[in-house]
């Protein structure tokens, strides 16, 4: 029972120190938004060549933005535990009696929630444009996007501890973020990729999400993509949430 209170209020922390960052909100909310203001209109002048009817190419460059959404979220929370090494913030849970996972998950929850809200408002956006919605599709997408986004979170999180500085945490995270991304076919499917860039992507975690996020999209439970994309991220989050757990009781031991 300690670890769930003390979870919830770390969650309460960080989810106020959310809101009261109004930049924050914005650059949250407006990113998704003009890619699919600023996308959408050029993708339908291709939908024939991606194989689709011209109003049902959000059913493919939606659930990219969404992991993508997933992703950049997660990834960036390394940022945070920075500045709170920086600020002292870290050292002085080393004297306090709160659970060491719950220092962890507390702000990994908060991120989810405000993930849930900004994929909300995009979806919104996405139906106004002519999105069809499949509801329990909709909901499968959240928990697969939950784990991506843990993940990421997880990695970021012990990252920035290990690494301690804010240079050395940037060159990882932006050097890893661009080769991810392409390789995933978050904009574009990866079968317009080569032979070698198609290998490749199967060693992409991010790929088996995008796929899966597609076939969810359109309500294809069944769809081989699905299982492989919890399959890969399910275990996967579980390893990566166990490392960040072990190097978070190291840090503020």
């Amino acid at each position: 029972m300690k670890t769930f209170r003390d979870t919830g209020l770390l969650f309460h922390r960080y989810t106020l120190q959310m809101l009261r960052n109004p930049i924050w909100l914005f650059v949250g909310f407006s990113t998704p938004i003009l890619y699919l203001a600023l996308f959408t209109p050029m993708l339908k002048h291709v939908a024939p060549t991606l194989g689709v009817r011209s109003g049902g190419v959000l059913e493919i460059f939606l659930p990219g933005i969404l992991a993508l959404l997933a992703f950049a979220s997660g990834s960036s929370m390394g940022f945070g535990t920075i500045f709170e090494l920086q600020a002292g913030v870290i050292e002085r849970f080393r004297v306090t009696p709160a659970s060491r996972f719950a220092i962890l998950i507390g702000p990994i929850l908060s991120g989810l929630m405000m993930m849930v809200v900004f994929d909300a408002v995009v979806v919104a956006i996405a139906v106004a444009l002519g999105f069809q919605i499949h509801w329990l599709g909709l909901a499968a997408l959240a928990v697969l996007l939950g784990l991506l986004a843990s993940l990421m979170a997880a990695f970021s999180t012990a990252t920035a501890l290990v690494t301690k500085e804010i240079n050395s945490f940037a060159a990882i995270i932006n050097g890893i973020n661009l080769p991810i991304l392409l390789l995933a076919g978050v904009l574009l499917p990866i079968s317009f990729g080569p032979v070698w860039m198609r290998v490749i992507a199967h060693f992409n975690p991010l790929y088996y999400a995008v796929q899966a996020s597609r076939s969810l999209a359109t309500g294809s439970f069944g769809a081989t993509a699905v299982w492989q994309g919890f399959a890969v991220l399910a275990p996967l989050c579980a390893l990566v949430v166990l490392w960040a757990t072990r190097v978070f009781r190291k840090a503020v031991a």
